[in-house]
């Protein structure tokens, strides 16, 4: 098999992907409408009792929902390949002539365009808010697409966990101890110099903050007054955000193609 039967081979399985979302739309619908959730408890409950410098709260906290929503959203490669492993259509995918690794690519693929739908409505529902866009148009379009890239990794590192897990409940659970830490020992909805010591060094190493940084200064969502920790990944975030988005696909990449040969031949 070839790269580009692959490739041709993981296109067809994420048609077949799309198409199951069109005829269950309401996981998409729920899937949106939990960021929505998110945006209007934090910007109206405890907007009110968060300060920015320099900035209003809604405009620091639009860049982390957008974070939090492509990380929940890589979510769905994980539970969709629980889910086909789980109904046998692995089994039927192996009886036909097509490469081993398109299901992976079909799957982590058709997961980059519902987290584009996401982003659509998270931004149409920041901009209802008063979130704003004060950087260039191209500016804009590259938060826009280091969010895609990012989850796009982050959606190998899912795919691996769903070939290890046997049980859709199981995966769910599994999933949000690894995303909740991820996405709020961060600075997502506050700023790290506001928690204590040790969560602090962690919040300032995590991917999700240099991640939500670079977008905000994507975005031109950063304001002198805020304070910028010393931490290097915060200093340079959208080079730290490419550097952990390539290294994830380094590694999870190639350990998801061995999962994946290890979990069909149960």
């Amino acid at each position: 098999m070839t790269m580009q039967m692959a490739l041709e081979d993981g296109l067809t399985i994420a048609k077949r992907n799309l198409i199951k979302i069109k005829r269950v739309p309401d996981l998409l619908v729920f899937t949106t409408l939990s960021p929505i959730m998110f945006v209007l408890l934090f910007a109206y409950v405890f907007g009110s009792a968060i300060s920015v410098p320099g900035t209003s709260y809604r405009e620091f906290l639009i860049a982390g929902i957008f974070t939090q929503t492509v990380i929940f959203g890589a979510t769905w490669t994980g539970l969709g390949m629980v889910e086909d492993l789980q109904k046998g259509i692995i089994d039927r995918f192996r009886s036909l002539p097509m490469a081993p690794s398109a299901v992976l690519i079909g799957r982590t693929s058709s997961d980059v365009l519902i987290n584009v739908i996401s982003l659509v409505v998270m931004s149409l529902t920041g901009l209802l808010v008063g979130w704003r866009i004060h950087s260039s148009v191209l500016e804009a379009l590259a938060g826009y697409a280091l969010l895609l890239l990012f989850a796009y990794a982050l959606s190998w590192v899912m795919a691996v966990v769903g070939l290890w897990i046997r049980t859709p409940e199981v995966f769910n659970n599994a999933s949000f101890i690894v995303i909740f830490p991820l996405s709020f020992i961060a600075n997502t909805f506050v700023e790290t110099t506001n928690l204590p010591g040790p969560l602090k060094v962690i919040a300032e190493w995590n991917p999700v903050s240099a991640l939500t940084q670079a977008v905000r200064e994507l975005f031109g969502n950063t304001n002198p007054a805020m304070t910028v920790p010393d931490a290097w990944p915060l200093q340079n975030p959208i080079v730290a955000s490419l550097l952990w988005t390539g290294g994830l696909l380094i590694v999870f990449v190639p350990f998801a193609i061995r999962r994946y040969q290890k979990a069909v031949g149960r």
